[in-house]
């Protein structure tokens, strides 16, 4: 993956996880762990998905230390992700995942921002959804907040495991 220098903090990032109850959510990994974090939405026909899939993949290849990753599906498209559906979405790929979750634009805005991520939605006159345009990263935080390592679209399971591997390594 890829590292950023210096570190990117997230650690006073919080959204509501309503897979959880509404509970805000803060951007650390447990002691000992990684969180990582993706901004998609459940429309996404191809990319969020394919992600999601494939960090399903990478974390499952962790074997035993697969239990100290945590997951969180950030919706960048809140108007149609209601709170059932996005929670259902993350769950298809991570049971205990977390999703995140929020209708205050400015609280997601700058969430997407402390991570580096950004969005564009588009809409027509009528409010409707006509595009929706996000990078695509997944980002492993660790238990100060900060993020270890950013993966592009289209990085291999396999490479995303190695790097985990690493991470989880170091944080013992």
């Amino acid at each position: 993956g890829m590292v950023r220098t210096p570190l990117a903090s997230v650690a006073d990032v919080s959204l509501p996880d309503v897979a959880h109850g509404g509970a805000d959510f803060s951007m650390r990994a447990s002691e000992g762990g990684l969180l990582i974090v993706y901004f998609g939405y459940t429309s996404c026909p191809d990319v969020c998905p394919t992600t999601m899939a494939d960090l399903r993949r990478a974390v499952a290849e962790l074997g035993d230390d697969a239990e100290r990753v945590d997951v969180a599906f950030v919706t960048i498209d809140p108007m149609r992700d209601e709170a059932t559906k996005i929670a259902d979405y993350v769950h298809v790929f991570f049971p205990d995942g977390s999703a995140l979750r929020t209708d205050d634009q400015e609280l997601l805005i700058a969430a997407a921002e402390a991570f580096g991520s950004g969005y564009e939605i588009t809409v027509d006159a009528e409010g409707n959804v006509l595009d929706v345009d996000h990078k695509a990263f997944l980002y492993a935080i660790d238990a100060e907040g900060l993020i270890q390592v950013q993966w592009p679209f289209g990085m291999t399971s396999e490479d995303m495991t190695n790097d985990m591997t690493y991470l989880l390594e170091r944080a013992t």
